[in-house]
């Protein structure tokens, strides 16, 4: 295939139907609307260091491809954290920064990430060409080097393909995703884990009812100006007491997708006799629901626990969501019925000493997070019944057939 690789400052000098007939059933955040609205709210721009830099991929002038990308002077906001990397890197009187990123900003939810029709289009001679496309265009733009490509949250498919240039190291991670058994209600749910763990859940849930809590749901044409403005003032408290500042997203990121995307919002509020105290927002199509944000005027003991996971997952029940990503990090979420998965990044570093290194720390860091993996999937709250129709299963080492990691039976 003859093509023509094209980098954009911006998504709106990108056909939204062209973009959006790509990422289709690629989830809600890859859609046109969720990236423009992070860049014309100034979410995403060269001030916040997130200064977008979209690769387009051109055949006959047809857009084929499509890469959310942006150029990065700092390591915040992904939740792959190269900190590290970055400090070596500076030791070393060499600069880290600018690096281009392919993700979806401030979001870590596994997906494709180059958008495409056609996967065979993904080739070493492609990925080589946006390389070096990319370099050629920090050189020229910012009389800059590209120190390095990160390719983050991909899917599993597109890591594999990812792989087949033989500079890009894939780094793994953990998080915790529930997932819909065909469960018909909520009670279901409960009936697949220990007598303990369901007895905890119902403890808390009567808890809160007598303490006069409940929970509203509001999406699509139901989410009403003052429910977003509750949303966003809860959101913007709870960051700034435990960050020291209101978050990286702004009043009028949520108004813009309150705009255009309300129809994949869900709003969930907790009030406690009739006082609205705590909300959350998620986001949902057909390929699942996802939690996003949270925030709470008032600490109630378990209310995060109920509004942000037991709220998602009834609503998910509710609507026949195959699956729950309630967010990253959070072995909290074990208990509450949420299963560990793989989620991967490549990583192409451009200064070979540098990445001979790299690639020596993530071989161990691997392992250790294999075993990490496999002592998450023996703390799940399942009973023995069960357990068999678990999408999780015990991994060895990722990538490598060979290693023995004294695999003990699942214990619950």
């Amino acid at each position: 295939m003859n093509y023509r690789i094209t980098t954009f400052s911006q998504i709106s000098q990108v056909s939204k139907s062209d973009w959006n007939s790509l990422a289709k059933g690629a989830g809600p955040f890859l859609q046109y609307d969720f990236l423009h609205a992070l860049e014309q709210t100034g979410c995403c721009n060269s001030e916040t260091g997130w200064e977008p830099c979209h690769v387009v991929i051109f055949s006959d002038d047809k857009m084929v491809g499509a890469i959310p990308g942006y150029l990065k002077t700092h390591s915040y906001g992904e939740y792959v954290f190269d900190h590290a990397w970055a400090n070596a890197y500076h030791q070393h009187g060499l600069s880290y920064y600018p690096k281009w990123i392919a993700a979806i900003p401030f979001t870590p939810v596994t997906g494709a990430r180059l958008l495409t029709h056609d996967e065979s289009l993904v080739t070493p001679a492609l990925l080589n060409d946006i390389s070096n496309t990319l370099q050629t265009y920090t050189k020229s733009a910012y009389d800059e080097a590209l120190s390095s490509m990160h390719w983050l949250f991909t899917s599993q498919e597109q890591q594999a393909l990812l792989m087949q240039n033989s500079t890009n190291l894939v780094r793994h991670a953990v998080q915790f995703q529930w997932h819909n058994y065909n469960y018909s209600q909520f009670d279901d749910f409960l009936s697949a884990l220990t007598s303990r763990k369901r007895k905890d859940i119902k403890k808390l849930r009567r808890k809160h009812q007598e303490a006069g809590i409940h929970f509203s749901y509001h999406s699509g044409d139901d989410i009403q100006t003052d429910t977003l403005a509750f949303f966003i003032e809860c959101y913007q408290a709870t960051y700034l007491k435990r960050s020291g500042h209101t978050g990286y997203l702004n009043d009028a990121f949520f108004s813009s997708l309150h705009n255009t995307m309300r129809d994949n919002m869900l709003i969930v509020v907790a009030h406690q006799n009739q006082q609205p105290v705590a909300s959350a927002l998620f986001f949902y199509d057909t390929t699942g629901l996802y939690g996003r944000y949270w925030g709470a005027l008032k600490e109630i003991d378990g209310l995060h626990f109920a509004c942000c996971y037991f709220e998602g997952i009834e609503f998910a029940i509710a609507n026949k969501l195959p699956h729950f990503s309630p967010g990253t990090q959070g072995e909290h979420k074990i208990l509450r019925g949420f299963e560990p998965i793989y989620c991967y990044s490549n990583h192409q570093l451009f200064e070979p000493a540098f990445a001979n290194a790299v690639a020596q720390f993530l071989q161990q860091e691997t392992q250790h997070l294999a075993n990490y993996f496999n002592q998450a999937r023996n703390a799940l709250p399942f009973n023995q019944e069960f357990v068999p129709l678990l999408k999780t299963t015990r991994v060895k080492h990722p990538n490598d057939d060979t290693h023995n990691h004294n695999e003990k039976n699942y214990e619950i």
